[in-house]
């Protein structure tokens, strides 16, 4: 069997604490699976881990996504068998890894028409985008919305996604090159969020009224102005914490500012039931495998770059979706 390798962390920090390492992948045991990876999903959630952000027992491995081909299904396994292409999402950390042994359950069997890159390139942020237009608002025909971060991975397919809805985007990027990628995904109206007042801009797009829903992935520098761009009786969804966490918001706040909600989502409570996963998923894969959203993959790393990809990727120098290419 061929020496299998991994990025493992053994304390919290920078990206100098992550290690490329040989390690032993045995046999899998009941309810598990041994998956060769062809490609692995870069997430802005890893770094996460890697600070300690979000806690995980030490020393660890690293990474939540990727996609390969099953080498060997252990007892009680029916959903996957040996040999089929798999793409996955959601813990227990250890993707960054040339191979692992993992439990099945969170296994999704990949159509032919969908490539092992592509795939784990958007596991995790096609299903977010799914649940996130799906499942939190009943959005409807001819609203629109609010999304920070337009051109990032989430962002990208957000905005793709949105169109077929027949929504409209505003977005919020940081450089006029992050502007023409959004517009170009079909994102109807870009906020330079540095230079433009946010919450100003969206009331002049919606003729002083707001949106129904702002998705905000971004956090602590943005919170605030997705709020103020809400109409009454808005839903502010933080999912994503890139410039830190979103502080203690006052209830009273929400009542004075029109009765506004917010709420705190985790992909893994809308995927944690196989028959809500797969329909999400099959909704994802249908969308991408007719072309109707493409998957932009801006930036491939060899996994024993991890480093540098996450240097790369704290630095807010990634658009789209990244991933390691082994």
């Amino acid at each position: 069997m061929p020496v299998a390798h991994a990025i493992r962390f053994k304390e919290t920090g920078g990206p100098d604490v992550l290690r490329w390492e040989e390690v032993v992948v045995g046999d899998p045991g009941p309810g598990e699976v041994r998956i060769r990876h062809e490609a692995v999903g870069l997430n802005f959630a890893d770094t996460y881990f890697r600070t300690g952000l979000y806690p995980a027992p030490l020393p660890a491995g690293l990474g939540v996504e990727a996609a390969g081909v099953v080498e060997a299904v252990g007892e009680g396994v029916a959903h996957v068998a040996e040999g089929d292409r798999v793409t996955y999402t959601g813990s227990p950390l250890g993707a960054y890894s040339t191979e692992r042994v993992m439990p099945a359950g969170s296994l999704i069997r990949l159509p032919d028409a969908i490539g092992f890159e592509t795939a784990a390139a958007m596991t995790m942020r096609g299903l977010t985008s799914a649940y996130l237009l799906r499942r939190i608002h009943p959005l409807k025909a001819g609203d629109t919305i609010l999304l920070t971060a337009a051109a990032g991975g989430v962002g990208l397919i957000v905005c793709q996604w949105a169109k077929l809805l027949g929504l409209t985007v505003i977005g919020t990027v940081s450089t006029e090159e992050k502007a023409e990628l959004a517009r170009t995904h079909g994102c109807d109206h870009v906020i330079h969020y540095q230079r433009e007042n946010v919450a100003e801009r969206v009331r002049e797009l919606t003729d002083g009224a707001g949106v129904p829903v702002a998705f905000d992935s971004v956090g602590r520098t943005t919170y605030a102005a997705s709020l103020a761009s809400l109409r009454r009786r808005g839903l502010l969804v933080c999912f994503g914490t890139a410039s830190g966490p979103v502080p203690p918001i006052d209830a009273m706040q929400l009542a004075v500012s029109g009765s506004l909600f917010v709420t705190r989502p985790a992909l893994a409570d809308y995927i944690a039931e196989p028959a809500e996963r797969a329909e999400l998923a099959g909704e994802l894969f249908d969308h991408v495998a007719s072309g109707r959203i493409t998957i932009e993959i801006n930036q491939r790393y060899a996994l024993e770059d991890a480093v540098r990809a996450h240097r790369e990727l704290e630095a807010g120098r990634t658009t789209g979706s990244s991933v390691f290419v082994l």
